[in-house]
């Protein structure tokens, strides 16, 4: 097992790998860099080879798809992972390592938006994104996390060994970032520089359909962690709408002693059995998260434990 690891997702990459495996080398030189390659067309893994990573190869397309490859494959007891196009400086990967390995810490992420991210990036939809998704995140699962869609991270075995990857795409960060908070884990934040892409480099991500990914993204795992919540406004915002149908009926039955609607009285009542059925639905769900939560402390225990003895 290694001490430390760190991973880099690569796709054409050829403009900025070497100086990231570089870098690495210089801030972790105990650390061994594994680049792990996702069907690039141009020299990346050569480069990546000569500046001296393991390099492997992940043929399923999509960033999820690539660290969920990397998480099963690498054995370390710290993990840092940076982005391939050197936006992140390396010198506050060792600050990060050590609050994983000295202060706990399940994962570290490397906070962009309390710095100069919003004015290196010149992609402003970015920006917007980004501010969204934080703000979205923190008031849902009612946490306080600086920078959601952060690629630069370091993580526990505990963390790496535990996670389910569900994402195949660049909404992997956000998946991340709520299943930590979600099982309690720590979460320390380390605030780091970013510099925009050099030139010739090209950004993978589309501003506007993988916000949207990430968006989807948030609601569905709100649905599966916070069941009550999901379901529970599902059963508010049903009831209000048979309400708001229901009384205008109710109004002309008090006038006239007549209802002079029933279908729209039947659909209310089947709003409201609708209403009813999701209000259960949140009730047996939100006991099944709870149960699935105890597994999953079980889980990482053996995890650690395992960890330890080794």
């Amino acid at each position: 097992m290694d001490k430390i690891a760190v991973l880099i997702p690569c796709y054409n990459e050829e403009k900025t790998i070497a100086k990231v495996v570089k870098d690495a080398k210089e801030a972790l030189p105990e650390a061994v860099i594994y680049v792990y390659n996702n069907n690039s067309s141009d020299r990346t893994v050569e480069i990546a080879k000569e500046a001296g990573a393991v390099v492997r190869s992940e043929y399923m397309q999509g960033k999820g798809n690539v660290i969920r490859r990397m998480f099963r494959e690498v054995e370390a007891e710290c993990y840092i992972m940076v982005d391939g196009d050197d936006t992140y400086p390396m010198e506050y990967a060792r600050e990060m390592v050590d609050k994983v390995l000295l202060h706990s810490a399940d994962m570290v992420v490397g906070d962009r938006l309390s710095s100069t991210y919003f004015t290196e990036n010149k992609r402003p939809f970015h920006n917007f994104g980004n501010s969204i998704v934080r703000s979205s995140i923190n008031r849902l699962f009612h946490c306080d996390i600086k920078d959601i869609m952060t690629g630069y991270r370091a993580f526990s075995y505990g963390f790496v060994k535990t996670f389910p990857v569900l994402s195949t795409g660049f909404e992997i960060e956000t998946e991340m970032t709520i299943h930590a908070v979600y099982n309690n884990m720590q979460i320390e934040n380390v605030i780091v520089d970013y510099r925009d892409r050099p030139e010739g480099s090209e950004s993978k991500l589309n501003t506007f359909s993988d916000g949207f990914k990430v968006l989807h993204t948030i609601m569905k795992l709100y649905r599966d962690y916070k069941p009550f919540g999901f379901f529970g406004l599902c059963s508010i915002l049903l009831t209000l709408l048979a309400v708001v149908l229901f009384i205008p009926i109710f109004i002309t039955y008090i006038e006239t002693g007549l209802v002079d609607r029933f279908p729209t009285l039947f659909v209310c009542g089947f709003i409201g059995l609708a209403a009813l059925q999701s209000l259960f639905a949140g009730l047996i769900l939100s006991n099944m998260a709870l149960k699935n939560r105890r597994d999953f402390e079980y889980r990482l225990t053996l995890v650690t434990r395992r960890v330890r003895e080794g």
